[in-house]
């Protein structure tokens, strides 16, 4: 297991899956064990993936300084992460709300990415995040299920504030409520560190102006792919065409039938689209 040092002191490390072009991931959660992505649905037999385990989960060491969780201070250990492979430039991916710091390192270091895949992610320091109602919407599309009676109300109380998170309501989250599915969500609570993960966005607001974000990101001349899924609320494919408008060389990509997670849906598709984007003009 392939390990380096942040500029701050803490041992991360990371996790080497398959042969081909590097391409760096960042995991989402916020703040879940890089092995819930796979080999990101077969991905793998075509790009050598670096996963990083951000610090404090997987076999990353946690941080001395709770506050270095936040996001916008994660972009530091991106950067070494890159330093330590020896990359001039990396295509970059994020998962969820990873794709909310391989935006952020995208604003600081342009010049480092070659291209960047956002997938199922809503851009949180830019002022986007799915609404309830964005959640609701898509849940809908659902009826047909037949967890969905149990598990509509639940959702919708959650979303108001009125309940906590109930399992009953997780398969929302996938297009396909099947055994991989229900082990891939079985999986999550010991994968994610709770404590990062309620840090991670944690005062974004105030900490980094979405105005100055935005004109940041016009400095970015690499291609930027941003794949929702059909059946994801957060973000919703509306939601993912308007987090496009921020960048300048932006194509949104809609996989039918899939939620949150598009590798585990429909593997085959997504790794057909990751390819022909990653491939693209090479």
């Amino acid at each position: 297991m392939p390990t380096f040092t942040a500029p701050d002191g803490t041992d991360l490390a990371h996790h080497v899956r398959g042969d081909g072009e590097p391409l760096v991931v960042i995991p989402g959660g916020p703040m879940r064990a890089s092995a819930y992505l796979g080999d990101l649905g077969g991905l793998g037999a075509h790009r050598r993936l670096h996963l990083l385990d951000l610090r404090g989960t997987g076999d990353s060491a946690p941080a001395a300084d709770p506050g270095s969780y936040r996001c916008d201070r994660l972009v530091d250990d991106v950067e070494a992460f890159r330093e330590h492979l020896g990359l001039e430039r990396m295509d970059l991916l994020g998962h969820s709300a990873g794709g909310s710091l391989a935006a952020l390192y995208a604003t600081r270091h342009p010049e480092r990415v070659s291209r960047l895949a956002l997938i199922t992610t809503a851009v949180r320091p830019l002022g986007l995040r799915a609404t309830p109602e964005d959640r609701l919407a898509a849940a809908r599309l659902r009826e047909s299920e037949p967890w969905f009676d149990k598990a509509y109300p639940k959702l919708r109380a959650w979303l108001a504030g009125d309940a906590e998170y109930d399992d009953d309501f997780t398969p929302f989250f996938y297009g396909r409520w099947d055994t991989a599915a229900q082990a891939h969500a079985a999986a999550e609570l010991e994968q994610t560190n709770e404590e990062a993960c309620d840090l991670y966005y944690d005062g974004i607001e105030t900490a980094v102006d979405p105005a100055a974000l935005r004109a940041a990101l016009t400095r970015l001349t690499a291609p930027v792919l941003l794949l929702a899924g059909g059946l994801d609320g957060g973000p919703s494919p509306e939601l993912a065409r308007r987090t496009a408008e921020a960048f300048p060389h932006a194509t949104v990509a809609v996989q039918p039938g899939v939620g949150h997670y598009p590798w585990l849906d429909d593997p085959e598709a997504f790794t057909a689209r990751l390819r022909a984007f990653l491939d693209d003009g090479r």
